[in-house]
């Protein structure tokens, strides 16, 4: 075999490059619990003075610091010997409103290594991962992760794709059920712009629907329940939307969910199905964008639709075409690509 010395050195270049990110990757999460983004949003500081913020010691955090600043996710002023939050960084960092806040995919790489172990006796054996059983991280990686775009599109952009006249529906009352809504994110932005209408939140894992729960006291919404419930088994009947971000393509059987959904819509009610972008075949998903969700897929999606019954496999790439498939057999024959974005797919499905 013959080695082009050059595709070797470029391929090491950016291999080393990721390594280091990933070593990175580690030191955001410390900074992130121990509250050093934040006490750099108040100004330039010493490490003397971030520790002093922050009761830690100062020759751990200067090490931080200058790890942080080697990695260009800090300023550093040579002259001051202090360090300091662009607004950009800020925006990524610690705004956790702005739809660049990227935390929860820090989260997400943490749980993706902790799952290693579960998930090499998984691929030996074939078995599934459940949802409950990945490390702590991913939960609130996907909140983090998935909540920036929620605020951005969830009620600008997507219920306005919605044909029928949705959003008014939604202003006069209506009853509508977020199937898989993990820590309530979605259902909350959802309660609060419409709060003439009801919003049942449903997961299937218990300490989940508990966290949604206390974010809802916390945010003072009243017009929203949340229950322990399967895509399949929750209470059916009565809503004028059912909702499914970025939830469908993890469930062993979501043409059963599908069809669940169908008959628990009213007449003239909608399924909106949000999921990641993906074109209908691999070579066109081969970009950062599909690389971040396969890897994501190969860790959780796929795990969990794995470990319950039917257990299809979707992914989180399966593209229209399959989607349309998953809906069609769960008895709608209406289905439609109402909206996108570089990172998302919105479908809507009525009867």
């Amino acid at each position: 075999m013959t080695i082009d010395q050059q595709k070797l050195e470029q391929l090491v270049g950016k291999l080393f490059g990721e390594i280091s990110a990933g070593y990175s990757g580690a030191l955001v999460l410390l900074g992130e619990t121990l509250g050093y983004y934040k006490a750099l949003a108040n100004g330039p500081l010493t490490s003397s003075e971030l520790a002093q913020a922050t009761n830690t010691n100062e020759r751990y955090a200067r090490e931080w610091l200058s790890a942080q600043a080697a990695g260009e996710y800090l300023q550093y002023d040579p002259k001051e010997k202090k360090f300091s939050l662009s607004p950009e960084q800020a925006m990524i960092f610690n705004n956790e409103d702005s739809p660049a806040y990227l935390m929860g995919g820090f989260y997400g790489i943490s749980a993706m290594f902790a799952a290693v172990p579960k998930l090499a006796d998984a691929f030996r054996t074939g078995e599934g991962v459940p949802w409950g059983e990945q490390h702590e991280h991913i939960f609130c990686a996907t909140a983090k992760f998935f909540r920036p775009t929620y605020l951005s599109q969830l009620t600008q952009v997507w219920i306005p794709s919605l044909e029928n006249g949705m959003v008014d529906k939604l202003k006069k009352g209506a009853k509508a059920a977020d199937v898989g809504c993990g820590f309530g994110t979605s259902t909350i932005i959802l309660a609060q712009a419409f709060p003439n209408s009801h919003f049942y939140g449903f997961d299937a894992h218990a300490p989940s629907i508990e966290k949604a729960r206390d974010a809802a006291r916390k945010a003072g919404v009243e017009n929203i329940t949340f229950e322990v419930a399967t895509a399949k088994d929750y209470p059916a009947g009565g809503y004028d939307l059912v909702a499914m971000f970025d939830s469908l393509h993890d469930m062993g059987d979501p043409v059963g969910a599908v069809t669940h959904a169908r008959k628990s819509l009213n007449k003239d009610g909608a399924v909106i199905i949000v999921e990641p972008f993906a074109h209908d075949h691999l070579e066109q998903n081969l970009n950062p964008v599909g690389r971040v969700y396969y890897a994501a897929s190969t860790m959780f999606c796929t795990p969990s639709s794995l470990s319950q019954e039917v257990a299809l496999g979707l992914g989180a790439q399966a593209g229209e075409a399959r989607m349309r498939e998953v809906v069609t057999k769960g008895g709608f024959t209406r289905f439609r690509r109402a909206a996108e974005s570089p990172f998302n797919i919105v479908y809507e499905a009525r009867n």
